[in-house]
């Protein structure tokens, strides 16, 4: 999609091609790392080249004009990802809007780029540099660099924030009454929201994958040891994908045979490692929400922007070993914050700091279960229900082949001789989130029914089957009675507000101190 048909003005030209200084890319990065460049400043001040900082916050001294300088060239860097090169651009608008504001020539300055991204709030220090004196921007380069953000958008299908650049062109535009440009606008909104409507109803969107990625080696990596960054990888980049290529990147760089790569995901104390390697240590993430910002964050897209925390977990035993019986099994949730929220000008956002979570084994039943019963209604819910999915979940959640998981936990934690080994209040919680599960199932299994055709009538009755075999085994296991539901007409709204019936207080985002789990990727 070209937003913009008619030409650029030369001070759009000069961003788009990086001409505004003598600037060239950090040959010592690749793609894989944070976008670098050195840049000139203006003669004036007759500072040599230097590499940009690879955190924001020193950037501070630096001019507005090679803030600009910096961001046009990472638009035009070799590999660029289009979603980083339409962040640039929007960090380049809000700048020159803010330059506009102040000189009285444009109504909205900088934080009117909020809304698309909370990063944007770094961009105002920018402006108090003297060196702003010197240059001249105008509403056209504004205009130019505002069609540049929506069209970069469009190409990283992020066509939910090209309304949001478009409320800042069109009024210009009312006031020009330049109606074959509001035209362009308007058509282009009609086939953004279109795009919109598609990408939900297919769900083929892959906005991106998230790893933690820590160094380790003081010889090798001098500052950055002991450093931890959030890596943002294109659609579903697997983690052997990621790891090989950063043991490339750095064993070019050290020699392959000072680079090792840290398998296990724990912790790592830098006293166990050997000095004479550099180490690498890689791990998936996912998106971290507490319940109240799931319920806020109502769509995918809106699950996967201006997100910060991510989340990953790590079983473990009392006994030291990785994996035990359900009746021993514990797990370490680790949150970590990152110092900006993805999307963002680079790839990689610092880590700034990290929370830990020791699950107890019945903790972890409860938080599996829970699990379950969010996966099931999400896909309930949804306006064009994915029946490959449902059959999936539902074959994890019924099928006698498999139903040692959810059964199981009932066995282990709710039969009479266990329940006095664990708190009332866990054993309570467990119990109530069993009630909802066979809720879900149930709604799941009658949405299911209404979607197949003759061909899988019979694997439906089998399953049915299955899930009233369920009902009655945790009827059993609970002294009451689980009454299977076959069929709901009406999806469930309300989350599972757990704690109304056992403490008459409102659903928190911790469950007696296990945080909320749910999480997007």
């Amino acid at each position: 999609m070209q937003v913009a048909k008619r030409g650029c003005s030369p001070t759009v030209k000069r961003i788009k091609h990086g001409e505004h200084s003598g600037v060239r890319p950090e040959s010592g990065h690749s793609s894989a790392t944070a976008p670098w460049a050195a840049v000139s400043t203006p003669p004036r001040r007759k500072a040599p080249l230097s590499p940009v900082p690879d955190h924001p916050s020193a950037l501070e001294g630096q001019c507005s004009t090679t803030r600009i300088t910096i961001l046009s060239t990472r638009v035009v860097a070799k590999n660029l990802l289009a979603l980083l090169a339409a962040m640039c651009y929007v960090h380049v608008a809000a700048l020159v809007a803010e330059y506009l504001t102040r000189k009285g020539m444009f109504k909205q300055g900088c934080t009117t780029f909020r809304i698309i991204t909370p990063n944007i709030d770094e961009e105002a220090s920018m402006m108090e540099d003297v060196g702003m004196q010197d240059v001249h921007f105008n509403e056209d380069v504004l205009m130019e660099l505002l069609e540049q953000c929506a069209d970069g958008l469009w190409k990283a299908e992020r066509y939910e924030l090209i309304a949001d650049i478009y409320k800042l062109i069109i009024p210009i535009y009312e006031k020009r009454r330049d109606f074959e440009r509001l035209a362009h606008l308007y058509d282009t909104l009609h086939r953004a929201y279109s795009k919109v409507t598609e990408v939900m109803h297919t769900g083929k969107r892959l906005l991106g994958t998230y790893f933690r990625v820590a160094f380790f080696g003081q010889g090798f990596f001098e500052d950055e040891d002991g450093k931890e960054y959030i890596y943002k990888e294109p659609k579903l980049t697997p983690l052997s994908e990621i790891s090989q290529r950063l043991h490339k990147l750095y064993s070019d760089k050290f020699g392959s045979e000072n680079v090792r790569m840290i398998q296990d995901s724990g912790r790592v104390n830098p006293k166990d490692l050997d000095s004479k390697y550099a180490y690498i240590q890689v791990t998936h993430v996912v998106p971290y929400f507490e319940e109240k910002e799931l319920q806020e964050r109502k769509t995918e897209f809106e699950r996967t922007h201006n997100i910060r925390r991510f989340m990953f977990e790590m079983p473990f035993t009392q006994s030291g070993k990785r994996q035990g019986g359900v009746e021993e099994q514990c797990k370490r949730r680790t949150i970590l914050t990152a110092i900006h929220c993805f999307p963002y000008v680079k790839k990689r956002i610092p880590v700034m700091y990290q929370h830990h979570t020791d699950l107890n084994p019945i903790e972890v039943a409860i938080d599996e279960m829970s699990k379950k019963v969010a996966e099931l209604r999400q896909l309930c819910s949804s306006t064009e229900v994915d029946m490959i999915k449902l059959q999936l979940k539902l074959q994890g959640s019924v099928s006698v082949q498999v139903n040692a998981g959810p059964l199981a936990y009932a066995r282990a934690f709710l039969d009479d001789t266990n329940t006095k080994k664990y708190p009332d209040n866990k054993v309570k919680l467990l119990k109530e989130v069993f009630r909802q599960f066979v809720e879900a199932c149930g709604l799941a299994l009658g949405i299911n029914e209404r979607l197949i055709k003759e061909d899988q009538l019979e694997y439906q009755e089998e399953m049915k089957a299955n899930y009233r075999e369920m009902a009655k085994e945790l009827s059993e296991i609970m002294h009451e009675q689980i009454v299977p539901v076959e069929e709901k007409t009406s999806v469930m709204s309300n989350s599972l507000h757990i704690f109304n019936a056992i403490s008459g207080t409102p659903t928190s985002t911790a469950v007696h101190g296990i945080p909320s789990s749910s999480s997007v990727a």
